[in-house]
């Protein structure tokens, strides 16, 4: 059994194959089945996530959630990922689940952003300064090379700023802003990365033809963008399950601003377009992602075979 340690997950990732290799997952497809959830006593809430390609490969995350242990000193999640053989169940390597989870989120976005987005895209705005969103200038120009200039946008102004060295020492153009609204007026593409439970994006700061990627709102009570943001916009999500999961999602639904029928895809019919080929000049796009088994087994797999 090989292991794959959170230095070695991450090298075997790089963003340009990482985007292939969800892409072609996405058009292969694999089983995804619920998630399952344990709560242990008070502190620890136990996931557990498996999908699988019969006759290929088995993969199960497990994730443990202890908000206390911050007075511990120590992170509040941990995360491993184990792959099997899935004919014959024997295990074949462990790996850092947190790597896996946090890159191919990412991936995915930027993914998504290479169908919907203008093509010529220069400037990208990154609201959040969470691991999640460290990761997106990188795999965003991965998928789309025009970007030129990254701006940060975060709550705590503090935090954005070790994210503007971070990626000026890898050659970005970044800076910080103080100002949301005036940031996304002036974005070709707004990512947000959050934990927000009111909205943070507004419809009338966008601008026509821009594209908008929602992240953090993976459970009914988050969300990050308003309402209002939905109406007269091209929506694609991940899977179908962020009908149900996402705040972002439930609260226009309710509202009766937008229908199931006013979603136009997921991320499998975008993998099967051109880059390029959904974006609609002057039209606002949006993509709502929750995540997916599947995308964690597309990236194990490209680990595995590292």
């Amino acid at each position: 059994m090989r292991h794959f340690d959170a230095e070695a997950t991450r090298a075997a990732l790089p963003f340009t194959a990482l985007i292939e290799a969800l892409r072609q997952m996405f058009i292969e497809g694999c089983e995804v089945p619920q998630r399952h959830q344990h709560q242990l006593g008070q502190d620890l809430t136990l996931l557990i996530m498996p999908a699988w390609q019969l006759g290929a490969l088995l993969g199960i995350k497990t994730v443990s959630i202890a908000p206390g242990n911050a007075v511990r000193g120590l992170p509040g999640l941990f995360s491993s990922y184990t792959l099997f053989d899935a004919s014959t169940g024997q295990p074949l390597a462990m790996m850092d689940g947190n790597e896996i989870t946090s890159r191919r989120t990412a991936a995915a976005s930027a993914l998504a952003a290479s169908r919907l987005a203008d093509p010529a895209s220069r400037h990208l705005l990154v609201v959040g300064s969470g691991r999640v969103a460290s990761l997106l200038p990188e795999a965003y120009r991965a998928a789309l090379p025009g970007i030129g200039q990254v701006s940060v946008w975060a709550r705590r102004p503090e935090a954005a700023q070790p994210l503007v060295e971070q990626w000026r020492g890898i050659g970005i153009e970044a800076n910080a802003v103080p100002e949301l609204a005036d940031a996304c007026r002036q974005a070709d593409i707004v990512t947000c990365a959050t934990l927000a439970r009111e909205p943070l994006i507004r419809a009338e700061w966008l601008k026509p033809g821009s594209h908008l990627d929602l992240i953090g709102g993976f459970t009914p009570q988050m969300r990050e963008a308003h309402a209002s943001c939905f109406v007269n916009a091209e929506l694609w999500v991940d899977t179908d399950e962020a009908l149900r999961k996402s705040g972002d999602l439930l609260q226009p639904l309710t509202e009766g601003l937008i229908t199931p029928a006013c979603i136009r895809g997921d991320l499998a019919k975008l993998c099967r377009l051109a880059p390029g080929a959904a974006h609609q000049p002057g039209q606002r796009s949006i993509f709502k992602s929750v995540g997916t088994g599947l995308e964690d087994l597309a990236a194990a797999r490209l680990v595995y075979a590292s």
